[in-house]
């Protein structure tokens, strides 16, 4: 199955598209990444989403990738007497590490960290910005604030320090047991949640290891300011709109995402873009129209990939929500001014062999009319290297590692196809012209550009290009 778009969709998997059926639908709507958030569910429920989504890797061909996300710390209030108090604007509000039941002058925020990284001046938002607190004094174990912002305060809310970095390390205990556990069971990416500094990253990459890729999810501003650190360490990259608009003026996201997406684009590191893309759709047939553009502007700024979250997990139309984002990108591609305007950006190319390869490759196909750009690739760089220049033909990435297929089910253009390894010259471009046709991919009498490297398998070795006729 062909996918007649770039860009890749994500789905995330919850209570509304758990089934061994429902994962089919939503596969054959559109979806390439299955998302499994570790926030919710035990591992017996994650092992059963893994197992059913190789169950429709294996009946439909195709590699999917398994994105698993773990939660990451979370910073929550403690309880209150009755559950919940009303907190009006002006009023003075405590927070502390006392477990005392909390009322209408304070309340228990079991977090010593965050003290130890309070000033005056400081805000803290409660339950994703709803009420806003100011710090006037605090302490090692408290702090007097100013409510900015008044509304209802209920147990474990969350919390979130703005213009702060906390003391705190991104991986939790709870994240390394589920960590454990999502490499045991194949994930292909895992997803680092509260990323504030490079650190952090550098902290998941030893975890990690290369056993799957490494995904930042950019959420807060303090990463922001450490972008061009953080892409180097990293694998992928996700635009998490919703938990930045929490902790950065919402007017500042779009030019983030914008500003992300290009330094990821430069970088060759595949980025996501996620959050309340078709928010409208967790209860409605229909996105609204600003929905659907919100979903083409990412495209069109050349994001590798568009997510849904709650629209599929817990939505009432979730084949629904993908086969519409299915449908933008594809639309969006079919409009001229879309590859024009990816290739209108200068990419600086490193002096080396593969780099000269895959520049050339694009070049070439364009220059000749060729009908795709066929990677051969062990470790995924060669594919990397060619999505980087948004060519405008599909890439066929041709693998002899399933893992590394699965991987690149987020790649930007990508056609991945898990293959033995080539033999020789003649067999690589039989395989590679064959394979095209076979995808649907080109038609006999269109030509194909070949990369590889030689000697053949070897990671990191591109070296080849090679235009093949396609067999009529």
């Amino acid at each position: 199955m062909r996918r007649q778009r770039s860009a890749k969709v994500v789905a995330t998997l919850g209570p509304a598209s758990s089934s061994r059926a429902m994962l089919r639908a939503l596969f054959d709507a559109g979806v390439d990444v299955f998302r499994c958030n570790f926030s919710h569910g035990t591992h017996d429920d994650h092992r059963k989403l893994f197992a059913a989504i190789r169950h429709v890797e294996h009946d439909t061909g195709r590699p999917i990738g398994i994105l698993a996300d773990l939660q990451g710390p979370k910073l929550r209030l403690g309880n209150f007497a009755g559950g919940r108090v009303q907190l009006p604007a002006g009023s003075p509000f405590r927070l502390d590490l006392d477990d005392k039941l909390g009322d209408k002058n304070r309340a228990p925020l079991p977090h010593p960290e965050v003290f130890r990284a309070l000033v005056p001046g400081n805000e803290l938002l409660i339950d994703d910005g709803k009420v806003r607190l100011k710090v006037h004094d605090c302490g090692p174990d408290f702090a007097e604030t100013e409510c900015l912002v008044g509304g209802t305060l209920s147990n474990h809310k969350g919390v979130n320090v703005p213009h702060c970095v906390l003391p705190i390390s991104a991986v939790t205990d709870k994240d390394r047991a589920d960590l454990s556990f999502a490499l045991e069971n194949g994930a292909d990416w895992i997803a680092l949640s509260f990323v504030q500094r490079p650190e952090d990253v550098a902290e998941g990459r030893k975890l990690i290891g290369n056993a799957a890729g490494l995904l930042v999810k950019l959420e807060k501003p303090s990463a922001i300011r450490r972008l061009g650190e953080i892409i180097d360490l990293a694998d992928a990259l996700m635009v998490a709109r919703g938990d930045l608009g929490v902790e950065m003026p919402p007017e500042d996201v779009p030019t983030v995402q914008k500003q992300v997406i290009h330094a990821c684009r430069l970088a060759g590191k595949p980025v996501i873009v996620a959050t309340q893309m078709l928010e409208s759709m967790i209860n409605a047939p229909t996105p609204t129209r600003a929905e659907a553009s919100d979903v083409a502007t990412a495209v069109y700024e050349g994001a590798d990939a568009v997510m849904l979250s709650a629209e599929t997990a817990v939505g009432d139309y979730p084949v629904e929500a993908v086969a519409i984002m299915d449908r933008i990108a594809h639309r969006v591609q079919e409009d001229p001014l879309y590859f024009a305007s990816l290739q209108t950006k200068l990419l600086e190319h490193e002096h080396t062999d593969p780099d000269a390869i895959s520049a050339a490759a694009c070049q070439v196909a364009a220059t000749v009319g060729a009908a795709a750009i066929v990677s051969y690739t062990t470790s995924g760089a060669t594919a990397l290297r060619a999505a980087r220049e948004r060519p405008a033909v599909p890439i066929l990435v041709l693998t002899s590692s399933l893992g590394t297929a699965r991987r690149l089910a987020l790649l930007w253009g990508a056609h991945c196809v898990h293959s033995a390894d080539v033999k020789s010259f003649s067999d690589m471009v039989q395989r590679a012209v064959r394979i095209a046709h076979r995808e649907d991919i080109a038609q006999p009498g269109q030509r194909v550009v070949i990369t590889a490297g030689v000697p053949f398998g070897t990671p990191g070795a591109t070296n080849t290009l090679r235009i093949a006729w396609v067999d009529r």
